[in-house]
Order: C-alpha cells, then structure tokens, then sequence
C-alpha cells in the first residue's frame, strides 16, 4: 500500500499552472496522509470532494486512507470512482489491488497489478506485487518469472533482491536455491544498507548453509554500526556467538514487528503455509462449552487479528495485548476486538488476574525461552476452570530443555513443556505435535498445547 501519497510531476505543474481552490488544501491533506496523521487528512479530503466532487487523485487518496483504517469496501469504491475519471492511472490500480491482495482477493489483486502494469510497464512496485500474488496462488514458475522480470528491468532494485531472496528461501527445494537467496540478500544490502530485514535475512541464510563464522560476522559488524539496535544483539545470540537471553527482549520483538506489520500477513499465510490460528482454535474448541459468546477471551500476542475471526463467535468480550504498536493498528483496522492494548505480556496478565476464561497464544511464545513466568501469569490470569492455548516450536527427544534458534526464535521439549504447566498449577494438559508453517521450505514441527486450571484452584 503506497502509505505516502504524492501527487505526480505532471500533476504539480498542472497545479501551478492553474491554482484553483482545492489543490492548496488536497496538498495539506497528502501532507497530512505522510505524516499519518489520518484524521486531519481524512476531513481535508473531504473537503476537497466538497469543492470538487470527483477529484481523482482526493477519492484515490481517501481510498488508501479509508482501508488504512479498515473500511476496505469503501476504499475500494472510492479508488474504483477514481479510476472511472482516470482509467490509466497506475498507481491507483496497484493500490487497488494491494486492497484486495490484503482482503485475501488474489485473482482480483492480480488482476489489478496487471492493469498498472499495462498502464506503466515499468511500475516496479506492482510487479514485485504481482510477483508476490503468483507465489501466494501457488504458481511459483509465474512467480519466479515476474521477480525475475523485475530485476531484469530494474537490476538496481533493492527490494526487489530482497523479495526474490525471500522467494527463494520459501520454496527451496535444493541447496543450491538456498545459496542464491543468501546472494540476493547480499545485494538487497549492497543496495540499500539500511535494509534490516535483509540482513537479518542473511545472517540466517548463511547459518543454514553451515556458514556459522560468517553468520555471526554479519551481526558483529551490523551491531559495532547499530550498537543500539537490539536486532543485531539478538540475531548474534540465535547463531551461538552470544549468550542466549531467557526471553527476546522488548526492543527485539516490538522493532522486529512493527517493521514486519504491513507484510505479516502475506508472508505468513500466503507464502508459509502458516496456521497456526486454526489448528490452535481448532484445538480450544473441542474443550469449550457449546454455548456461543459467553466466555471472556485474550489474544495474548494478538499480532495482526487473525485468531479474532476465528474466536469471535465464542466471545462475550474479545481482548487483544500485543507488544508491537503496528502489529495493534493493524489488528484494530481487522476488527473483531472490544478492546486493544499494547503491553508486554506477561506484565499485562499479571495486572489482570482472575478475569479470563480462555488465554489462547498464537505463536507468541516462541519468543519465550523460560515459560515459567509468563504460563504462571496466565494461570492467574484465568477463572477457575479455564483455558490456556498456545503453540510452539518443538524440539524433538525425550530431554527437558529449551533453545534458542538461528531464526531468533526459541524451540521447546515435550517434557520441559509438560513440567512447566504442572509446576504452574494447569491440569487436563494435551501437548499435541503439528506442523504449523513453514521454513526454508520445509515443515517446522511444533507442538499445539491446551490446559485448563482447575474449577476451585486458587491463582
């Protein structure tokens, strides 16, 4: 979604040439929509659709702006509108279609991507968009076409290295396309240095190559440049080279995914097979009462929203905690929650005892090496009889014992899992091994888990 609306060159001159009323405050508006301040920028669009009622550029603008704040129907309208006065606008139609690419539309996003691309056959961004839709409609000999027809055309594109890197890393088939990406990550970097996720990308690559020296190096060297940014600190325990922490630290997971909120989504659903929401409620379900919304629920590491729908009809009240501010704003403009609160978890739990019947935690806890504290929060925070959900990365063996991984991410044993629930006082525990996403293109096992504490138990 192009966040920062500019007006065209073509369309500036015209301005100049012929100021009339409405540009000095469509101009405000877009100032307004940069600095994300949406309020002002929503009226002040309005007002220009006052004075001009079908101001293309004020009803595309709006169209961002509205599905910005969740009302996706409506910004397809007005960007519809727009285009019925500028039908070759490529702009508007790659917004268009990353509206309907994020509303889960795939055939109508690529179909707008490919009419921006008529329009403009050069519009980089709708054929990287247009690359990432053939890849989340499985048509990944497509897909590998449009990245790599991007780069012919634009080999200076650093996203679009980037992008191909991460193609290639999710569909890796040999070890060989695993080398390639870790190069593509390579160039992204080359290209534009402050390309953090690249990097962070590549660390990983050369760590699953069995390059361990040289992963680690990556993140010494982005750490003595960022000696502040806690993602090079935490990158450099996951390969070894650093103590493991007991737990990702705040600054880790909040900068990690407030950069990840506007991609979330199409990374993990489209492009890694991720289900977790389903098979996690799936799960809680079969232990549940029949009755519809009568139970009192948190998403505990809520992210973008995709348990909300899936829970919804059992709430009488849904509440959402995340530690990560975009991955909230992107949960509010879903919908589904009476209320969301950014807070770390398990400090958020301990504040709200006995108010919960259900705690269930979608692919929170992976960030959670020691489980203690945070499952004995959640055990206070539950009502007597209910339930806790949440699932892991799993370690396989019969050991008790957590670990920190090259992905940042922690893994976690059958036993050290089932120890951990006792000692918090749950019972009823079913521990239940799945495969939940995937990771250079193969399955991650991870384990489902369910326990309740029990009626009368106190906290």
């Amino acid at each position: 979604m192009n966040r920062n609306p500019a007006l065209s060159d073509r369309r500036r001159k015209a301005a100049k040439a012929a100021p009339r009323p409405f540009v000095k405050v469509l101009a405000q508006a877009i100032e307004a929509h940069q600095a994300d301040d949406l309020d002002t920028a929503e009226r002040l669009y309005g007002q220009v659709l006052d004075m001009r009622m079908a101001q293309p550029d004020a009803l595309h603008f709006l169209g961002v702006l509205s599905h910005q704040r969740g009302r996706s129907d409506e910004a397809v309208e007005l960007i519809r509108a727009a285009l019925q006065i500028t039908p070759r606008h490529p702009d508007a139609h790659n917004n268009l279609g990353n509206i309907h690419k994020e509303c889960g539309r795939l055939a109508e996003a690529e179909a707008c991507y490919r009419r921006a691309l008529e329009c403009d056959p050069g519009h980089y961004n709708a054929l990287g968009n247009l690359a990432v839709v053939l890849e989340a409609r499985e048509r990944l000999d497509d897909a590998f076409e449009a990245h790599t027809r991007l780069l012919q055309q634009a080999p200076n594109h650093a996203r679009g290295h980037y992008m191909l890197g991460l193609f290639l890393r999710n569909h890796a088939q040999h070890i060989e396309h695993l080398e390639q990406s870790a190069e593509c990550f390579r160039q992204a970097i080359r290209l534009d240095g402050r390309n953090v996720r690249a990097l962070e990308c590549l660390g990983v690559a050369l760590y699953t190559l069995g390059r361990h020296d040289e992963s680690a190096a990556v993140y010494r060297e982005w750490l003595q440049r960022e000696p502040d940014n806690p993602v090079p600190r935490h990158m450099l325990a996951s390969c070894g080279a650093a103590a493991a922490p007991p737990r990702a630290a705040d600054d880790y997971v909040r900068d990690v995914f407030d950069g990840f909120a506007d991609s979330f989504d199409e990374q993990l659903l489209n492009n890694l097979g991720y289900r977790a929401p389903e098979v996690l409620i799936g799960a809680l379900l079969e232990k549940l009462p029949a009755a519809a919304a009568s139970l009192d629920v948190l998403d505990a590491g809520c992210g973008t929203g995709l348990c909300a729908p899936l829970i919804r009809s059992q709430a009488r009240r849904l509440v959402g905690v995340d530690l990560s501010g975009g991955m909230v704003d992107k949960a509010r403009a879903r919908g589904g929650y009476d209320s969301l609160e950014v807070a770390e978890l398990t400090d958020w739990l301990q504040r709200h005892p006995d108010q919960f019947d259900v705690v269930l935690s979608a692919d929170t806890l992976v960030y959670f090496g020691e489980l203690a504290p945070v499952l004995g929060a959640a055990h206070g925070a539950l009502r007597p009889g209910g339930w806790v959900g949440f699932t892991l990365e799993a370690i396989e063996g019969d050991e008790d014992r957590a670990e920190l991984t090259s992905s940042g991410r922690y893994r976690h044993s059958h036993r050290y899992v089932e120890r951990v629930l006792h000692e918090a006082g749950f019972v009823d525990t079913g521990i239940a091994a799945d495969s939940l996403r995937k990771e250079g293109g193969k399955p991650v096992t991870s384990w489902v888990v369910c326990a309740r504490r029990s009626a009368g138990q106190p906290a």
